[in-house]
Protein backbone atom coordinates (compact mmCIF):
# COMPACT_ATOMS: atom_id res chain seq x y z
CA UNK A 1 0.00 0.00 0.00
CA UNK A 2 1.41 3.23 -1.00
CA UNK A 3 1.41 6.50 1.68
CA UNK A 4 -1.40 8.81 1.74
CA UNK A 5 -1.31 12.04 0.02
CA UNK A 6 -2.58 13.57 3.45
CA UNK A 7 -4.73 13.60 5.94
CA UNK A 8 -8.39 15.10 6.66
CA UNK A 9 -10.36 15.94 9.12
CA UNK A 10 -14.51 16.40 8.71
CA UNK A 11 -16.01 19.41 10.79
CA UNK A 12 -19.96 20.22 11.37
CA UNK A 13 -19.38 23.82 11.68
CA UNK A 14 -17.16 26.48 10.48
CA UNK A 15 -16.08 27.85 13.86
CA UNK A 16 -14.69 23.88 14.41
CA UNK A 17 -12.76 24.59 11.43
CA UNK A 18 -11.72 27.77 11.88
CA UNK A 19 -10.17 26.17 15.15
CA UNK A 20 -8.72 24.02 13.85
CA UNK A 21 -7.24 25.65 10.77
CA UNK A 22 -5.55 27.65 13.75
CA UNK A 23 -3.99 24.57 15.36
CA UNK A 24 -2.40 23.03 12.44
CA UNK A 25 -0.90 26.72 11.48
CA UNK A 26 0.58 26.87 15.04
CA UNK A 27 1.66 22.98 14.90
CA UNK A 28 3.92 24.22 11.60
CA UNK A 29 1.81 23.23 8.88
CA UNK A 30 2.10 25.74 6.50
CA UNK A 31 -0.02 23.63 3.33
CA UNK A 32 -2.37 23.23 5.43
CA UNK A 33 -6.35 22.86 2.77
CA UNK A 34 -9.21 23.90 4.28
CA UNK A 35 -12.62 23.39 2.03
CA UNK A 36 -15.50 25.35 3.03
CA UNK A 37 -19.48 25.14 1.44
CA UNK A 38 -19.13 29.41 1.68
CA UNK A 39 -16.61 32.06 2.55
CA UNK A 40 -15.30 31.93 6.19
CA UNK A 41 -13.90 34.71 7.83
CA UNK A 42 -10.66 34.21 8.54
CA UNK A 43 -9.79 31.24 7.36
CA UNK A 44 -7.38 32.19 4.57
CA UNK A 45 -5.17 33.63 6.87
CA UNK A 46 -5.27 30.58 9.51
CA UNK A 47 -4.57 28.48 7.19
CA UNK A 48 -1.24 30.97 6.77
CA UNK A 49 -2.28 32.50 3.55
CA UNK A 50 -0.98 35.94 3.06
CA UNK A 51 -1.12 37.70 -0.34
CA UNK A 52 -1.86 36.72 -3.83
CA UNK A 53 0.31 37.88 -6.81
CA UNK A 54 -2.44 38.32 -8.72
CA UNK A 55 -2.55 42.21 -8.27
CA UNK A 56 1.18 42.82 -9.84
CA UNK A 57 1.11 40.46 -12.38
CA UNK A 58 -2.01 42.08 -13.88
CA UNK A 59 -0.29 45.71 -13.33
CA UNK A 60 2.86 44.10 -15.35
CA UNK A 61 0.44 43.01 -17.74
CA UNK A 62 -1.54 46.01 -18.21
CA UNK A 63 2.03 48.37 -18.82
CA UNK A 64 2.96 45.87 -21.15
CA UNK A 65 0.13 45.99 -22.64
CA UNK A 66 -0.58 49.84 -22.92
CA UNK A 67 3.36 50.46 -23.71
CA UNK A 68 3.30 48.13 -26.48
CA UNK A 69 0.20 50.02 -27.85
CA UNK A 70 1.88 53.30 -28.11
CA UNK A 71 4.97 51.86 -29.15
CA UNK A 72 3.18 49.86 -32.11
CA UNK A 73 0.93 53.08 -33.58
CA UNK A 74 4.59 55.24 -32.56
CA UNK A 75 6.66 53.16 -35.10
CA UNK A 76 3.83 52.78 -37.63
CA UNK A 77 2.91 56.79 -37.37
CA UNK A 78 6.73 58.14 -37.50
CA UNK A 79 9.06 55.62 -38.58
CA UNK A 80 7.51 53.31 -40.79
CA UNK A 81 5.02 55.00 -42.83
CA UNK A 82 5.28 58.78 -42.26
CA UNK A 83 2.31 60.56 -43.74
CA UNK A 84 2.33 64.57 -43.90
CA UNK A 85 -1.54 65.47 -43.44
CA UNK A 86 -1.99 68.76 -43.39
CA UNK A 87 1.13 69.61 -41.75
CA UNK A 88 0.51 68.07 -38.33
CA UNK A 89 3.07 66.32 -36.52
CA UNK A 90 4.19 62.96 -37.09
CA UNK A 91 4.13 62.01 -33.18
CA UNK A 92 0.77 63.32 -32.67
CA UNK A 93 0.27 61.80 -29.09
CA UNK A 94 -3.51 62.22 -28.47
CA UNK A 95 -4.20 60.15 -31.27
CA UNK A 96 -2.38 56.65 -29.44
CA UNK A 97 -3.91 57.19 -26.34
CA UNK A 98 -7.53 55.10 -26.88
CA UNK A 99 -5.92 52.28 -28.38
CA UNK A 100 -3.15 52.23 -25.44
CA UNK A 101 -5.73 52.37 -22.50
CA UNK A 102 -7.97 49.56 -25.11
CA UNK A 103 -4.31 47.84 -25.08
CA UNK A 104 -3.70 48.06 -21.50
CA UNK A 105 -7.33 46.74 -20.23
CA UNK A 106 -7.18 43.42 -22.65
CA UNK A 107 -3.02 42.89 -21.81
CA UNK A 108 -3.98 43.41 -17.36
CA UNK A 109 -7.23 41.47 -17.80
CA UNK A 110 -5.34 38.16 -19.63
CA UNK A 111 -2.55 38.57 -17.25
CA UNK A 112 -4.83 38.41 -14.39
CA UNK A 113 -6.90 35.00 -15.92
CA UNK A 114 -3.12 33.48 -16.55
CA UNK A 115 -2.04 34.72 -13.10
CA UNK A 116 -5.23 33.09 -11.56
CA UNK A 117 -4.90 29.89 -13.27
CA UNK A 118 -1.52 29.14 -12.69
CA UNK A 119 -1.97 30.55 -8.77
CA UNK A 120 -4.39 28.30 -8.41
CA UNK A 121 -2.77 25.31 -10.22
CA UNK A 122 -5.57 25.13 -12.48
CA UNK A 123 -7.00 23.47 -14.51
CA UNK A 124 -6.32 20.27 -12.64
CA UNK A 125 -8.67 17.54 -13.41
CA UNK A 126 -8.10 15.38 -10.78
CA UNK A 127 -7.16 16.54 -7.26
CA UNK A 128 -6.49 13.60 -4.46
CA UNK A 129 -9.10 14.85 -1.95
CA UNK A 130 -11.78 14.33 -4.65
CA UNK A 131 -11.57 10.88 -4.14
CA UNK A 132 -11.64 10.79 -0.67
CA UNK A 133 -15.32 9.93 0.87
CA UNK A 134 -17.95 12.17 1.00
CA UNK A 135 -15.87 14.96 -0.12
CA UNK A 136 -18.71 16.20 -2.14
CA UNK A 137 -20.31 17.46 1.11
CA UNK A 138 -17.65 20.35 1.12
CA UNK A 139 -19.74 22.01 -1.38
CA UNK A 140 -23.54 21.16 0.70
CA UNK A 141 -22.78 21.15 4.81
CA UNK A 142 -19.43 20.12 5.87
CA UNK A 143 -15.82 21.64 6.36
CA UNK A 144 -12.41 19.72 5.94
CA UNK A 145 -8.97 20.27 7.32
CA UNK A 146 -6.60 18.58 5.04
CA UNK A 147 -2.87 17.96 5.65
CA UNK A 148 -1.19 16.87 2.62
CA UNK A 149 1.64 14.67 3.39
CA UNK A 150 4.61 16.82 1.04
CA UNK A 151 4.29 19.81 3.93
CA UNK A 152 7.77 19.95 5.67
CA UNK A 153 6.73 18.68 9.08
CA UNK A 154 4.21 16.01 7.78
CA UNK A 155 4.37 12.80 10.20
CA UNK A 156 1.39 10.59 9.58
CA UNK A 157 1.01 9.64 13.10
CA UNK A 158 2.01 13.01 14.59
CA UNK A 159 -0.77 14.49 11.92
CA UNK A 160 -3.39 11.79 12.62
CA UNK A 161 -3.00 12.73 16.49
CA UNK A 162 -3.37 16.58 15.85
CA UNK A 163 -6.31 16.24 14.11
CA UNK A 164 -7.91 13.75 16.56
CA UNK A 165 -7.07 16.18 18.96
CA UNK A 166 -9.75 19.03 17.63
CA UNK A 167 -12.48 16.86 17.82
CA UNK A 168 -13.50 16.28 14.08
CA UNK A 169 -16.53 14.25 13.05
CA UNK A 170 -13.91 11.65 11.67
CA UNK A 171 -10.77 11.49 10.03
CA UNK A 172 -10.19 10.08 6.60
CA UNK A 173 -7.00 9.12 4.97
CA UNK A 174 -6.51 10.82 1.49
CA UNK A 175 -5.28 8.29 -1.51
CA UNK A 176 -2.98 9.40 -3.89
Amino acid sequence: MSAPWGLMAEFATADALLAAARAAHAAGYRHAEAYAPFPVEGLAEAVGFTRSHVPLFTFIGGAVGGIGGYLMQWYSAVIDYPVNIAGRPLHSWPMFVPVSFELAVLGGALAAVLAMLVGNGLPRLRHPVFGAPDFDLASRNRFFLCLPAHDPVFEAEAARGLLQSLAPLRCIEVPR
